[in-house]
């Protein structure tokens, strides 16, 4: 169920069986009006009275006052909360005590027509008989999530930690999709830095892939301590039925981990290589310009000599001295353009 104007986008109470119909969230007053937490007690009390189900509640941008509201009914610990609410957090996973467990993630999105990546926030807090999922920014819609969850009695079956396996899925398949992307960029200006006529505005969009891919390294790269214990089973906070599922994410958060790896070295190359290639470049113009340069400084300097007009010059009183001078100009220009041209100047 979705509600505009609340923090809460949705909500349902899941169990194995199905899906419970709680409450029309629009229905709801705002939250600072005091009617918002009975009503969240009154899901605990449903929830609990239902045993195997669980309540999950979804937010959206909440206020600091909205989220205190939440940490007083589900119990949530307070330096989380203050994470939760704060878009700049650096991804974290935390099990506390019982079943209780803290994920915050960043959630990435690529643009095409820019090539940029886009990037928000998602914390998920899990208990015995909740998740509470905080989003900020535009990215990261959980209404796929919830209609996957709906319709799978399986990943119902195992409670609250079916949705934080759900999210996590969902936001690093996202991740491969997004360094997937970035990969067929790096492709391109590749072809175009080695296509032997190298532009100066390479320089620019490799720069402007690292930068993005320094923002999908700052979302994957908290993970991967995480990663390595989800793919080597050794979660104690995780029943034995859900490691292989959380297997899954964690290999696939070290081939996202690989590929930012990868195409940052690639880029780095890439830079130095562009570099070096316009570096080539400028010293063939010169080069070029150089050669040039001295084949018009030959006859420059005989022009100069004679344009003196010193009385004793014997040739200039002579028939034979114009053509003889030219004749002598055009063969050591042309001598020395095949010199250069040997030589790879020109």
């Amino acid at each position: 169920m979705q509600h505009n104007d609340s923090m809460i986008r949705g909500m349902g109470l899941y169990s194995a069986e199905g899906v419970v119909d709680l409450m029309d969230v629009r229905s709801w007053e705002m939250p600072g009006d005091g009617h918002v937490q009975p009503k969240l007690l009154e899901l605990k009390e449903q929830c609990t009275a239902s045993p195997g189900a669980f309540v999950w509640v979804g937010l959206f941008e909440p206020t600091k006052s909205e989220l205190e509201i939440m940490a007083e009914v589900f119990e949530l610990p307070h330096l989380q909360v203050e994470d939760a609410g704060n878009d700049a957090q650096r991804p974290k996973i935390e099990a506390g005590p019982g079943s209780r467990s803290f994920v915050l993630v960043k959630v990435l999105d690529y643009i095409e027509k820019s090539s940029d990546v886009r990037t928000g926030q998602l914390a998920i807090f899990v208990g015995s008989w909740f998740a509470v999922t905080v989003r900020f920014g535009q990215i990261g819609d959980l209404r796929g999530i919830r209609a996957r969850l709906e319709g799978s009695d399986e990943l119902r079956s195992h409670g609250p930690l079916s949705v934080l396996y759900s999210v996590l899925d969902h936001v690093v398949d996202g991740y491969l999709v997004v360094t997937d992307e970035i990969a067929q960029d790096i492709e391109q200006v590749e072809t175009e830095v080695f296509s032997g006529q190298p532009s100066e505005n390479n320089a620019n969009r490799i720069y402007r892939l690292k930068r993005e891919n320094v923002e999908i390294r700052r979302a994957v790269a908290p993970l991967v301590p995480f990663a390595h214990s989800f793919v080597a089973e050794s979660v104690s906070w995780l029943p034995g039925e859900l490691l292989p599922y959380f297997r899954d994410i964690g290999e696939h958060v070290l081939r996202a981990s690989d590929a930012t790896e990868s195409s940052d070295n690639l880029l780095m190359t890439m830079l130095m290589a562009s570099t070096s290639l316009q570096d080539l470049q400028q010293n063939r113009d010169m080069r070029k310009i150089s050669s040039w340069v001295a084949i018009a400084a030959v006859p420059t300097m005989i022009a100069g000599i004679y344009g003196m007009n010193f009385d004793n010059m014997p040739e200039l009183h002579q028939a034979w001295g114009y053509p003889a001078i030219l004749t002598f100009m055009g063969i050591a220009c042309f001598s020395m353009y095949r010199a250069f041209k040997r030589s790879g100047w020109l």
